[in-house]
């Protein structure tokens, strides 16, 4: 049975050599899998070369392109540890990884040049850098010849593969390590989840250095055998030109990017020609854009849920015409799900507890973290999400918040998540995040956040009335900010623990508490 991503390489290259695995709208250069065979033994070679050990971390610092996927699976064919470098977190932050993570070797597009020279500047060791080419891979010079060994050791299911660092908002970023088992199992829940075939062709509109981009699409794909289109970033001008041109069937996106497609007036005549369905996580969907999205498109979102930790998908609405819940992220699929009390014991359902998950997807660990690993991980192999929600009679989750996120007001839990789809129901908002806020009288209270769509104006005290209308006033923000975005990490979700930082940037302004 394959296991590794060599594996799948070599079986998909023996079965469907011809057949186009990965394509750029941009160049339109395709790449079939007996082509991509060819790259992965070529990289895996040319790394062996600078002498690094198997399972040792490599970096890679590259937008979406066909290089950044040549050089990831070149990596993990080799059995060395990729760990892709989130280009949005910032030099203090990217300078952490890089230390953290021991990195010697980081594979980089010449545009992210100067933001990695930055960073490992403030390592403490030397780092070698090799350029990537958007549409060929890694340009290597200059490297010694070595002996090959032609019987090369393909890695074991066990061996680390991926070393994906969290968004770190609440802390520095924690470094999940997957190993290829993972991998193969989290690719193989999409393609089970998803029904996908190998006449089956995704779209992917997030980043790869994001766990959806990579496990979903990326690995999705690879193990399905189907085909991949990758622009170098979303788009609405191009999005839905994309869509038609290249006959895909499928997207993977966030609650963000569905509301600037739902929003966006000015793409003329939409071709939505072979798509058969998108697919939303990351974070929760508003029922409201749900809705209007399915009706004004005619194409069905299911709604799913995942975690770095667990290679991205854990819960999926069923396909149509199956019953799908519209406001939960569907049932577990290829792992166990359980709703748990403070003391991790199972709790009846309708009941809102942690969310806990079991599964052959789940992480190795942290890496140097065995304290975060074991708090993470219990003795029976239950990975604690930090997730709160409920489980229906038919066996669909239903999300609640994150443990950190919730406002506790005079004693009271409210969930974030009610507020935001709140305010998403109201016509002029396009984005919007209830935060909380310390207060004298209730210990805690609401605030929010929101971003106006183009055009659209807003009276704060009709605002507030439609609020009231619909959560009551104990739940209503006290404040609603309007601004003019809202601070997203790399996969497009809202950080809503950054709004009161931005609002209340001095300790002495935190609003009337």
């Amino acid at each position: 049975m394959t296991s590794s991503i060599k594996d799948f390489v070599d079986y998909n290259a023996l079965h469907y050599p011809e057949k186009v695995w990965i394509t750029s709208p941009e160049t339109n250069t395709k790449i079939t899998w007996s082509e991509l065979k060819v790259f992965a033994v070529s990289i895996s070679r040319e790394i062996s070369k600078t002498e690094l050990n198997k399972n040792k971390p490599i970096a890679i610092a590259s937008h979406n392109s066909i290089g950044a996927c040549l050089t990831f699976i070149g990596i993990t064919y080799g059995g060395y540890l990729a760990t892709p470098l989130n280009l949005i977190s910032g030099t203090k932050t990217l300078s952490y990884v890089i230390d953290h993570s021991q990195v010697k070797l980081i594979f980089l597009s010449p545009d992210n040049y100067q933001l990695i020279k930055n960073a490992a500047e403030k390592c403490n060791s030397s780092i070698k850098t090799i350029e990537v080419d958007p549409n060929s891979g890694p340009i290597f010079n200059n490297h010694k010849e070595v002996a090959i060994n032609k019987k090369e050791i393909s890695p074991n299911p066990q061996d680390s593969a991926l070393l994906m660092y969290t968004s770190g908002t609440t802390g520095v970023p924690k470094g999940v390590l997957l190993s290829h088992a993972n991998l193969i199992s989290a690719g193989r829940n999409v393609m089970i989840g998803h029904n996908l075939t190998t006449s089956d062709i995704a779209m992917c509109v997030l980043p790869i250095y994001h766990i959806n981009g990579l496990c979903v699409t990326v690995l999705g794909t690879l193990v399905s055998a189907s085909g991949l289109v990758m622009p170098y970033k979303f788009s609405l001008t191009t999005f839905w030109q994309h869509i038609s041109k290249y006959n895909c069937t499928w997207f993977s996106a966030v609650p963000t990017l569905f509301s600037y497609l739902l929003n966006n007036k000015g793409v003329g005549q939409i071709k939505t020609g072979k798509l058969r369905f998108s697919r939303s996580a990351s974070a929760p969907l508003s029922p409201d854009i749900h809705r209007k999205f399915e009706k004004r498109f005619n194409i069905p979102i299911i709604e799913t849920m995942g975690l770095t930790e667990t290679g991205a998908q854990i819960l999926s609405n069923p396909m149509p015409p199956n019953i799908r819940k519209i406001g939960s992220p569907g049932l577990a699929v290829g792992n166990e799900i359980m709703i748990a009390d403070e003391n991790q014991k199972p709790l009846p359902n309708n009941t809102v507890g942690e969310i806990l998950v079991k599964g052959a997807n789940v992480m190795i660990g942290y890496l140097h973290q065995p304290k975060e690993t074991s708090k993470a991980i219990n003795s029976q192999g239950w990975l604690r999400t930090g997730d709160l929600g409920r489980l229906d009679s038919d066996g669909f989750v239903f999300i609640n918040g994150r443990i950190k996120e919730l406002i506790i007001k005079g004693g009271e839990n409210i969930a974030p998540r009610e507020i935001d789809e709140a305010l998403l129901r109201h016509p002029s908002i396009l984005e919007g995040a209830a935060f909380s806020v310390p207060c004298k009288h209730y210990g805690q209270k609401p605030e929010a956040g929101i971003r106006l769509k183009d055009g659209k104006e807003v009276s704060l005290v009709k605002l507030f009335e439609h609020c009231t209308k619909i959560l009551g006033s104990f739940k209503t923000p006290s404040k609603i900010h309007i601004l003019e975005d809202l601070p997203k990490g790399s996969s497009g979700k809202i950080q809503r623990q950054k709004l009161f930082s931005i609002i209340y940037p001095n300790e002495s302004d935190k609003a009337d508490v």
